[in-house]
């Protein structure tokens, strides 16, 4: 399947995060982002090292200045588990905004066209490293990374396309 790309509307599918009150929710992205602007970005892994110590941070201290330009949402996606997801989150005390969502069987990531093959790192097949700009469900602005780069996805990069 190709990747996304500017000018597609994604794909629905299901996701699942813990909402507020610390309930599992299973829904449609389509349900859940439709009418809003969005900022979604996509990580190989939670509790990798490039993730946790600089991809999801900068979206986080980034949060401010996004919510001032009208975005809606921050929700930060990867082929893990909500509940891998959740404890992940968790470890960001200063979050206030960036929504964690899991793809535990990767089914979502395969109908954005964005898998990443690292078997060879004991991973399987997980996300590419993405950022997108999605206004009421269509992509805007799409940094889809090569291989296990972080050169255009950061919050830096998207808070420039705004």
């Amino acid at each position: 399947m190709a990747p996304i790309t500017v000018g597609n509307v994604i794909p629905d599918g299901k996701i699942s995060f813990f909402d507020e009150n610390d309930q599992l929710q299973t829904v449609s992205i389509h349900s859940l982002l439709a009418g809003k602007k969005v900022v979604f970005f996509g990580v190989p892994g939670a509790f990798t090292p490039l993730c946790s110590m600089s991809h999801v941070p900068g979206f986080i201290e980034k949060a401010g200045e996004f919510k001032s330009k009208g975005i809606d949402e921050i929700i930060c996606f990867s082929a893990n588990d909500p509940y891998v997801m959740k404890a992940w989150g968790k470890t960001y005390t200063e979050n206030k905004h960036v929504k964690f969502v899991g793809d535990g069987s990767g089914e979502y990531t395969h109908l954005l066209g964005l898998e990443l093959d690292l078997k060879d790192k004991g991973m399987g097949i997980r996300t590419r490293r993405f950022a997108m700009l999605l206004d009421n469900l269509k992509v805007t602005v799409a940094n889809v990374e090569s291989g296990g780069e972080f050169t255009i996805s950061s919050a830096e990069d998207i808070l420039k396309a705004l």
